[in-house]
């Protein structure tokens, strides 16, 4: 059995939410998805995590958190890891917003309550075959 056989079980989803009710939900769908879950309970908590040498194929980053939110956390993991795909799970339902995340390099935008199909719709495009796909 090689890798590619195994499906999402060794892709590995980095859910960054100040909610732990949120984190839950999230890593309960992801899982049962059969992807691998890290979670991080804010913005430096996820950098913190990606730097020390931690591995994710993909972040779900909640916009408003205190401390880091999660567009200056956008911003860090773009420098940090350029080719990282981040898809944003927000309540926030601002076009202006939406649009200026999307500029720093978001790859999806997701309104909260995140629902279970839109998740692994855009999970799929950005881990798919051709993970350029994410970006259209």
């Amino acid at each position: 059995m090689n890798d590619n056989s195994l499906g999402n079980s060794r892709r590995t989803v980095l859910v960054v939410d100040d909610s732990p009710v949120m984190l839950r939900y999230l890593q309960t769908i992801l899982e049962f998805a059969a992807y691998q879950v890290e979670t991080a309970g804010g913005g430096e908590a996820a950098l913190a995590r990606i730097r020390d040498g931690g591995h994710a194929d993909v972040v779900l980053l909640d916009l408003e958190m205190p401390g880091m939110g999660g567009l200056a956390t956008l911003q860090a993991l773009s420098r940090l890891r350029p080719e990282l795909p981040v898809i944003i799970c927000s309540g926030v339902d601002d076009p202006s917003i939406m649009e200026f995340a999307s500029s720093l390099g978001a790859h999806a935008y997701l309104k909260k309550p995140v629902q279970e199909l839109y998740l692994t719709a855009a999970l799929e495009r950005c881990l798919g075959p051709s993970s350029a796909a994410c970006e259209n």
